[in-house]
């Protein structure tokens, strides 16, 4: 699972969860309320958290449509495969 840092950043661009609500790993960010402006924004903030980029084949919808397959995109740019 992922770290508290990324929870932190990824619930304050989502509107529609509460603070006492889980973030369930599977559950859609647009259907939370994550937006297009929200996307680059939380992308910004985890760039800057993780001190990474996100590599162009991850600026897809895809990348940003769960907690889960976002938080795999960050630890895999983080810790390369190899």
């Amino acid at each position: 699972m992922w770290d508290d840092q990324f929870e932190k950043i990824v619930r304050q661009h989502l509107p529609f969860i509460s603070a006492a609500d889980e973030l369930d790993p599977h559950t859609e960010l647009r259907d939370l309320g994550l937006d297009s402006l929200g996307t680059i924004e939380m992308m910004a903030a985890l760039e800057s958290a993780y001190a990474m980029r996100f590599r162009d084949e991850a600026l897809t919808l895809e990348s940003f449509r769960t907690a889960d397959v976002l938080w795999r995109t960050v630890s895999d740019t983080v810790r390369p495969a190899g």
